[in-house]
């Protein structure tokens, strides 16, 4: 869905690395590397972000074709 704000475990904020970690990951650079230069030396913090899949937009869509849904009934 949406990154976490703060680490599950630990609670250090995560949420504004997540930006700079997916595009410089998706420009081909090692997720190591990466993590190391935002200064997320904590397994669980990297876990978090390793981990985390982006399905907002994919969660949209369905909400679209609900509202449409919900205007057909009315009619």
């Amino acid at each position: 869905m949406i990154i976490p704000i703060r680490c599950f475990s630990c609670g250090k904020v995560i949420a504004d690395k997540w930006e700079p970690f997916a595009k410089r990951v998706s420009q081909g650079e090692h997720p190591k590397d990466v993590l190391d230069d935002l200064g997320l030396t904590r397994y669980c913090c990297r876990r978090m972000l390793l981990s985390h899949v982006e399905l907002i937009d994919d969660i949209l869509k369905f909400y679209g074709e609900k509202e449409s849904l919900e205007v057909e009934r009315r009619s």
